[in-house]
C-alpha cells in the first residue's frame, strides 16, 4: 500500500469546506439565523424561543447586518484561491505555507460556526486544519512547492 500524503488530503477537504462556506454565506444572506441562540433563550408562548439579551452583539452582526456572512464568504474565496492557486499565487511563499492555511482555516471555522448555515463548513474546516497540522508534524513538503522554490516570478 502507498503512503498517505496528508497535505493533499487536507487540500481537498479544505477546498470542499471553503466552497461550502461561500455557499453557506450566500444562503446566510437570505435566511439569517444565529446558530447558538438556543443557549440561555427564553421560551415564549407566541413567538417561540427568543435569544438571550446577552447575545445582542451576535444578533446585530449576523441577523440585522450580515457582517459575519460577508467575512466568511471573503475568507472562503481567499482559501479557494490559495488551495486551487490562481496564477499570481502559484509558487510563492504564501502558496507554500501550510501554517498559513491552518490559521486561515481555523479563522474560517470560528466565523462559520456562528451562523446556522455555516456549521458544516466549520466542522470540515477544522478537520482540514487538523490534517494540515498532521502534515506539519510529519514534516511533509509540497512537491509542487519544492519544484518551484527558486523560480519565483518565472513562468
Amino acid at each position: 500500500m502507498g503512503k498517505l500524503i496528508w497535505h493533499e488530503l487536507s487540500r481537498y477537504i479544505s477546498l470542499t469546506a471553503s466552497v461550502y462556506a461561500v455557499w453557506a454565506s450566500l444562503w446566510g444572506f437570505f435566511f439569517r439565523k444565529f446558530f447558538w441562540d438556543f443557549i440561555g433563550g427564553i421560551l415564549r408562548s407566541p413567538g417561540g424561543l427568543q435569544p438571550s439579551p446577552k447575545f445582542a452583539v451576535f444578533i446585530t452582526v449576523i441577523v440585522k447586518f450580515p457582517i459575519v456572512q460577508i467575512l466568511t464568504m471573503g475568507l472562503g474565496i481567499t482559501i479557494v484561491a490559495l488551495e486551487y492557486p490562481i496564477p499570481s499565487l502559484k509558487g510563492t511563499a504564501i502558496h507554500r505555507s501550510i501554517a498559513l492555511r491552518v490559521v486561515l482555516l481555523i479563522i474560517q471555522a470560528a466565523g462559520a460556526v456562528l451562523f446556522y448555515q455555516g456549521t458544516n463548513a466549520a466542522l470540515w474546516s477544522l478537520i482540514a486544519a487538523m490534517f494540515y497540522i498532521r502534515a506539519l508534524a510529519l514534516r511533509e513538503k509540497m512537491e509542487e512547492a519544492i519544484k518551484n522554490k527558486d523560480r519565483v516570478g518565472q513562468v
